[in-house]
């Protein structure tokens, strides 16, 4: 019987199923995240109905991922391991407790903050484990002498972890008031960490561009998270401010926050022209396939959290004119993702669970080094 198990084990690893678990993407939770937030977007300027749908395929998404993570830690230790040694594809796994708070913020919008309790709470402790495993995986058990040549745009999913974390800490406030002192400094100490950790991260991405040679294969979709990160940080802000008054935390930072987070978005908005120059550089003149890759769902995040992060700054501080921006960015995240998703479901026509066997492996989508020079 023992024999007979081990068997059909090397016979699931040999399979497509199994290889798809193997090479499975570190930041494979990018999907929850986009759909996600781009349901959070039609749940508040509408249609509805959209909303609900993504929602479906956000749960979806998170069960599917969720699954083959446990099955890769189960059967592929060393493909877990080895990630976590790869500082250009480490810090995709935080996009696991982003996924789980981009949920759980649209559980608590449609009235169900258990749910979102218990997501935050999961959440929280794989972000704490990552937030020190993952900067002591780079000083200590690095491969390179340097990783200036893998700093890319996923980096900045930790700030996008973070700063998820203080999205939901402001979004429980108001239901569980008893508890809103505690919930409220939480959001706050967050928000902070979020944004020195963002200046940190953009200063190290600055140097890479400006010491590496810049390739359409480094060029990559993640690049978009410096406008998502920033979105993402505007939007804690605003539910920061926006909470009472006479909360201390709330009192003391109030002004600073708001100050601070509409920086944040003019800065956000600044990026995203020299994002599309960028792409336009990989795609015309260098001729990258427009195929799909997994890393185009980080891509797809920072467009709906635009959208919504500007809705939501703009109603607390009460700008006007941030209404109509952000229902046509929801709109551009919509056709964005539209696209995605039909490219996934194409390449998922044609191989249902990885490459043929023999198949040459792709390079990883989020990494910022040609395999060449690997």
């Amino acid at each position: 019987m023992a024999v007979s198990t081990e068997a059909s084990g090397q016979a699931w690893r040999a399979s497509r199923a199994g290889r798809a678990v193997r090479d499975l993407e570190p930041a494979s939770f990018a999907l929850v995240m986009a759909t996600g937030i781009v349901s959070i977007g039609t749940l508040q300027l509408g249609p509805d109905w959209l909303s609900r749908v993504l929602l479906v395929i956000a749960c979806a998404g998170l069960v599917v991922a969720g699954a083959a993570v446990i099955a890769r830690l189960a059967f592929f230790r060393d493909s877990v391991a080895a990630d976590v040694r790869a500082p250009d594809r480490v810090f995709g796994f935080f996009t696991l407790p982003a996924g789980l708070n981009v949920l759980g913020v649209r559980f608590a919008l449609a009235g169900h903050p258990v749910v979102t309790a218990v997501l935050a709470g999961l959440a929280a402790a794989v972000w704490l484990v990552l937030t020190y495993g993952v900067p002591a995986s780079l000083l200590l058990i690095r491969t390179r002498d340097s990783v200036v040549g893998a700093i890319s745009g996923s980096w900045l999913l930790w700030i996008v972890a973070t700063q998820s974390l203080a999205v939901v800490a402001a979004t429980l406030v108001p239901v569980w008031p008893s508890q809103s002192a505690p919930l409220a400094a939480f959001a706050a100490g967050l928000w902070c960490l979020g944004l020195l950790l963002y200046l940190m991260v953009v200063a190290l991405i600055l140097l890479r561009w400006l010491s590496v040679p810049m390739t359409p294969a480094t060029l990559t979709p993640p690049y978009w998270i410096l406008m998502g990160a920033t979105a993402i940080t505007t939007l804690a802000g605003a539910k920061d401010f926006s909470l009472p008054a006479g909360i201390a935390v709330v009192r003391a930072t109030a002004g600073f926050v708001e100050g601070f987070s509409f920086a944040m978005w003019a800065f956000g908005t600044w990026w995203i022209p020299l994002l599309v120059i960028l792409g336009l550089w990989r795609h015309l003149p260098h001729h990258w396939p427009l195929s799909y890759e997994p890393a185009l769902w980080s891509m797809v995040f920072p467009l709906g959290m635009y959208s919504v992060a500007t809705l939501a700054f703009g109603t607390a501080a009460h700008v006007t004119w941030m209404e109509p921006l952000a229902r046509f960015m929801l709109w551009v995240a919509v056709a964005a993702w539209v696209l995605v998703a039909a490219a996934f479901l194409t390449r998922l026509a044609r191989h249902p669970a990885g490459p043929e066997p023999g198949a040459p492996a792709a390079p990883s989508s989020t990494s910022p080094i040609p395999p060449s020079s690997r």
